[in-house]
């Protein structure tokens, strides 16, 4: 049975593990991985640990910001997105350290820096 707005809703309302399905910047075919996200303020973001290596979904999501966001837990649904990558160190700082802290992370100059970020709307 299809979850229902509120159960999607509520599913949101916390981080959680998750896949996405982005299309591949040169295949063209739909790529998928799983990845946490969060819910900061009422906003969806994703993130990773941090690397000096572009991530492949990130760089996916530059040339083709639209992505399916999959629930895979109790509530189960595939959800049409968008994706803005955050770039601007401001909102990075103003956003990262909740990430570190749910992940006990003390390192947030490092994520500041490498970690990829991107903020979720849904479609």
């Amino acid at each position: 049975m299809a979850a229902t707005k509120q159960e999607i809703d509520t599913a949101l309302q916390r981080g959680q593990t998750i896949d996405i399905t982005t299309t591949g910047r040169r295949s063209g075919k739909p790529r998928r991985l799983e990845i946490v996200s969060h819910n900061i303020g009422g906003r969806i973001y994703i993130s990773g640990a941090p690397s000096t290596r572009r991530r492949s979904w990130l760089a996916n999501l530059d040339s083709n910001p639209h992505f399916t966001f999959h629930l895979k837990g109790r509530v189960r649904a595939d959800l049409p997105a968008i994706a803005r990558v955050i770039e601007d160190e401001t909102e990075r700082r103003a956003i990262l350290p909740h990430v570190a802290r749910e992940w006990g992370r003390k390192d947030i100059e490092t994520m500041v820096r490498y970690s990829p970020l991107i903020e979720v709307t849904f479609e």
